[in-house]
C-alpha cells in the first residue's frame, strides 16, 4: 500500500509541475501536442519548463534529485535551458531552517552550538539533497584557531529514501519478470547497489572515513586537494572538515581570467580518474560541478578541489585488472581482444563467437577514434554497447554502475572545460604505464615485499613442522599412503597397457610395411 500511494504520489508532482507535457511536446507527431494542450487545460503552467523539472524533482525527493544532479552535467543531451536549471540541483537545494542544523549539532555532541564552534554561521553555504553546510571556526586539540566547514545532515531523510527504494526495488521485479532482458540486466542488484550507496550517504563518519582514504591516495598526486577530517568533531549526523575556499569548476570565465590552464585541467581530471580507478580501486564517484572546484591560492594554484565524499566506488584487483585490459585493448583498437576478455570473464555466453562479436565491437567503435571530446558522445558509445550487449546476452555488472555513471560525469566535465581534449590519447599512455606495472617485475617484487613477513615468521617453523610431520606420518597417514600405492599400481598397470598396445600397434604396422615390401620385391624378381 505505501509503494503505491509512493507512485500516485509520483504520478501527482508528474502532473501538477506538467511533466507529462515535457515527454508528448518532444514528440513530432501532430496529434501527440494536441494530447499535450488538452491534458494541461486548468493548469498554471506558466513557469520555464526547466524551472517547472527542477522544482518537481525538488519535490519528489533526494533520489529524483540525484537523477538531475547527473543530468545536469551532460549538456551535449538537454536543451541550455533546462540544463541550467538543473545545474542548481548541484549545490542549491533549497536548504532547511538553521535552528534544525543547530539542534542537530547539540544534538550530537551534547552541548550548546557556541561551545562547541568558536564562530557559526547560521546561513548555509551550500545546500544539496542529503546535507547542508555551514561555516565556522573551532579551536582544534592543539588549541589553534582553524576555519572549517560542517555538514549537517537533512531531517527525516531515511523514510523517504525507504519509500522510493522500495517502489524502485518492485519496479525492478516487474522488470526482471516482464522484460526478455530483465535477467540479464539484474535490476534487483542494481537497485540493491544504489541502496547501499544511498544508505552509506546518510552516515557522516562514513563519508569523513572515505574523505580521509582519498586525501591519503592523493596526497602524493600534487593534483587535486581533499579537506581534511576533524575527527574530534565528527558523528553520523554532523561532520566537520577544513573549509576550502575554490571557484567552482563550472566557473570557467572567471577561471580563464584568473589565469588557470584549462587544457591542463582537463587532463589533470583524466588523469585523477584513471589514478583512482586503476591504481587504488576507490574513486569519487559524485563528480558534478558542484562537488569540484579549483584552488586559486597561490601555493596550491590550480589544483582541483574535491568535496563530497557520500559516493564513492570501489573495484577489486580483479575488477581493476579486466577493466584496464579492455581500455587498453580497445585504445589500441584490437577489437578480437576485447571480445575475448568478454568471453573469459564469463560476461558473454561461453559458446559466443569471437568474430561476431570483435566486429559488432569494431562497428559501434572505431566511427569515434581520432576525434575531439566535441565530436565525440561516450554516452552515444554506451548506447550503442548496450544495443549490441543486448544481441550477445551480455550481462550487467551491478558492481560497475558506478563506474559508469563517473565516467559520464567526467565526460561531462571535460566537454565544457575543453572540448577538443581527445579523451583517448590523453588517457592510452597512463594505462599502458599502469599495465606494465602491473604485470612487471615491480609487481612481482611489490608482492614479494607484501609476503616477506609472512615468510619470514614461517621459515624458523619449518624444522619443526617438517619433523612433526615426519614422525606423526606413520601414525596419521598409513592408510591414506596404502591408498595412494594401491591407485598408483593400478595406474601403473593402466600405464602398462596403454604402452604394450601401442607397441604392439606400431610393430603390427612395421610387419605389415614389411610384408608389403616383401611382396613388392618377391614380384619384381618374378618379372
Amino acid at each position: 500500500m505505501k509503494r503505491f500511494l509512493r507512485g500516485v504520489a509520483i504520478l501527482w508532482v508528474v502532473f501538477r509541475y506538467g511533466l507529462d507535457g515535457l515527454v508528448l511536446d518532444s514528440f513530432q507527431k501532430p496529434w501527440l501536442r494536441l494530447v499535450s494542450r488538452v491534458v494541461s487545460i486548468g493548469r498554471n503552467l506558466d513557469a520555464p519548463r526547466g524551472q517547472r523539472l527542477r522544482e518537481a524533482l525538488e519535490r519528489l525527493g533526494p533520489i529524483f534529485v540525484k537523477f538531475g544532479q547527473v543530468l545536469s552535467t551532460r549538456r551535449d543531451l538537454l536543451p541550455a535551458d533546462i540544463a541550467d536549471e538543473l545545474a542548481l540541483l548541484q549545490d542549491r537545494v533549497p536548504p532547511f531552517h538553521s535552528d534544525i542544523a543547530i539542534a542537530t549539532i547539540e544534538r550530537a555532541f551534547r552541548r550548546p552550538v557556541d561551545e562547541v564552534f568558536t564562530f557559526f554561521d547560521r546561513t548555509p553555504v551550500a545546500s544539496a539533497s542529503i546535507a547542508q553546510v555551514h561555516f565556522a571556526t573551532l579551536r582544534d586539540r592543539h588549541g589553534i584557531e582553524r576555519e572549517v566547514a560542517v555538514k549537517v545532515l537533512r531531517p527525516g531523510m531515511l523514510p523517504v529514501i525507504e519509500k522510493d527504494l522500495a517502489l524502485m526495488r518492485m519496479m525492478a521485479g516487474w522488470v526482471e519478470s516482464l522484460s526478455a532482458d530483465g535477467k540479464r540486466l539484474k535490476p534487483r542488484e542494481v537497485v540493491a547497489e544504489f541502496d547501499n550507496y544511498l544508505h552509506d550517504e546518510l552516515d557522516l563518519v562514513r563519508e569523513a572515513a572515505n574523505a580521509a582514504q582519498l586525501r591519503r591516495n592523493m596526497s602524493g598526486l600534487d593534483l587535486v586537494l581533499i579537506p581534511e577530517i576533524f575527527w574530534d568533531f565528527c558523528h553520523a549526523e554532523v561532520m566537520v572538515m577544513q573549509r576550502m575556499n575554490g571557484v567552482p569548476i563550472n566557473q570557467i570565465e572567471r577561471l580563464r581570467d584568473a589565469g588557470v590552464d584549462i587544457p591542463k585541467l582537463a587532463r589533470d581530471g583524466v588523469t585523477i580518474f584513471f589514478t583512482q580507478v586503476f591504481r587504488d580501486g576507490f574513486f569519487h564517484a559524485d563528480m558534478h560541478p558542484g562537488n569540484i572546484q579549483v584552488s586559486l591560492d597561490a601555493a596550491t594554484f590550480g589544483r582541483y578541489i574535491s568535496l563530497d565524499f557520500g559516493i564513492v566506488g570501489t573495484l577489486t584487483e580483479f575488477d581493476k585488472e579486466y577493466l584496464a585490459q579492455n581500455f587498453t585493448a580497445f585504445f589500441r583498437r584490437d577489437y578480437k581482444r576485447v571480445a575475448e576478455l568478454h568471453i573469459e570473464s564469463g560476461w558473454v555466453p561461453p559458446d559466443t563467437r569471437v568474430n561476431d562479436l570483435e566486429s559488432a565491437i569494431r562497428t559501434v567503435c572505431e566511427p569515434y577514434f581520432d576525434r575531439p571530446l566535441k565530436e565525440i558522445s561516450l554516452g552515444m558509445v554506451l548506447m550503442r554497447l548496450f544495443q549490441t550487449s543486448r544481441r550477445f546476452h551480455v550481462e550487467i555488472q551491478p558492481q560497475l554502475v558506478l563506474l559508469q555513471k563517473t565516467l559520464l560525469n567526467i565526460e561531462g566535465l571535460g566537454r565544457q572545460l575543453d572540448p577538443e581534449l581527445d579523451l583517448w590519447s590523453t588517457a592510452k599512455p597512463f594505462l599502458e604505464k599502469w599495465m606494465l606495472d602491473q604485470m612487471g617485475p615491480q609487481r612481482l617484487w611489490r608482492e614479494i615485499q607484501a609476503e616477506g613477513p609472512h615468510f619470514a615468521k614461517m621459515l624458523p617453523e619449518l624444522p619443526r613442522l617438517l619433523h612433526d610431520y615426519l614422525r606423526h606420518k606413520p601414525q596419521n597417514h598409513r592408510r591414506e599412503l596404502l591408498e595412494l600405492m594401491a591407485e598408483q599400481k593400478r595406474t601403473n598397470r593402466l600405464l602398462h597397457a596403454i604402452i604394450y598396445t601401442g607397441a604392439g600397434f606400431v610393430l603390427g604396422l612395421l610387419a605389415l610395411v614389411l610384408v608389403q615390401q616383401l611382396q613388392v620385391l618377391f614380384r619384381f624378381r618374378i618379372f
